[in-house]
């Protein structure tokens, strides 16, 4: 679609893809609020999850295991929190939708990444909206490399 952001993604745009399925990519999330959040987006356009295929459903199951797997073993976290919230979209007077799940990964304990430390202050509460955490762009390099070479591995 012409107007669409997530159809129209430039180079620099990718630049933080993870990883590729054959209807999904994974972007590490540019808001780092919760270290390694990450957005998973539909390939083609689609409104909403109700208009997803049965294989588009078969491979959204099989990311949010290897999602949440990765998450763990990369970056300790204790749970992720999953969400679609399309809400933004219809800000505009012709809201033009396009599917993509948010993931933030929570964790009970700090951590660690190139020697700073980062705490989930709120775990065990529902995540925080506008919530700014500064992450280095070192660190934010990091936890790129790191799930990009898990999840391809």
């Amino acid at each position: 679609m012409d107007k669409c952001d997530w159809c129209n993604l430039s180079e620099e745009d990718k630049q933080f893809q993870v990883y590729e399925s054959k209807c999904w990519s994974v972007f590490l999330s540019d808001e780092q609020d919760y270290i390694g959040r990450c957005i998973l987006v539909l390939k083609r356009h689609c409104n909403s999850m109700s208009e997803l295929t049965g294989e588009e459903w078969e491979e959204l199951h099989n990311l949010v295991c290897k999602v949440e797997a990765c998450l763990k073993a990369v970056l300790g976290a204790t749970l992720c929190n999953w969400s679609c919230l399309m809400n933004s979209f219809f800000k505009d007077a012709a809201p033009n939708p396009h599917l993509h799940i948010h993931v933030r990964p929570r964790y009970d304990k700090p951590v660690m990444l190139n020697g700073n430390t980062y705490t989930d202050s709120e775990f065990g509460h529902h995540y925080g909206l506008n919530k700014s955490v500064a992450i280095s762009d070192n660190d934010k390099e990091e936890v790129f490399n790191q799930l990009k070479e898990w999840m391809n591995r």
